[in-house]
């Protein structure tokens, strides 16, 4: 049994500790604005505060856990998966940009158009999962569909305030 589970631990491991340690920096840059959240006038379903590292949380580890599923089939679908954990990248760099843009800089409609392009990215590279491994692509949909609502609040908020 271990030797069946043994191949899968590292990779497993890497690609969830990625996304967590980018939601981690990101929380770590932005600690210090985070209260502007409490501040701003905010849209009709705005979620509390505190719900939000819960949510990132879980779609982090969805987000890696999918990650490592299309990376162990690299030696099947190598271009589609260089493509797919490229917009994956990508992905998590502009995640990581829309917090420094939103929080830091207080740039509420650039931060919407920043979303606009991490909900492109998040498609393009679910669009690949999905011929190289459904399963993994269907982890990432609750990513898309929080991106998404984020994108509901950020726009209210650029317009509210």
């Amino acid at each position: 049994m271990w030797n069946k589970i043994k191949p899968y631990i590292l990779p497993y491991s890497i690609a969830i500790a990625i996304p967590l340690a980018v939601g981690t920096l990101s929380a770590f840059m932005t600690k210090d604005n985070m209260d502007i959240y409490s501040q701003i006038i905010k849209p009709p379903l705005a979620p509390p505060g505190w719900l939000f590292p819960i949510v990132w949380t879980v779609l982090y580890v969805l987000m890696g856990v999918g990650a490592a599923m299309i990376y162990m089939k690299q030696y099947e679908e190598k271009e589609n998966v260089r493509k797919a954990l490229g917009y994956y990248a990508m992905s998590l760099v502009v995640n990581f940009g829309w917090s420094i843009i939103f929080f830091n800089m207080r740039v509420f409609a650039l931060a919407f158009i920043w979303l606009i392009l991490l909900v492109y990215l998040i498609v393009r590279y679910i669009i690949i999962y999905f011929k190289i491994d459904r399963i993994a692509a269907y982890l990432q949909i609750p990513y898309a569909v929080w991106v998404i609502f984020a994108g509901y609040l950020n726009f209210a908020i650029a317009v509210l305030n």
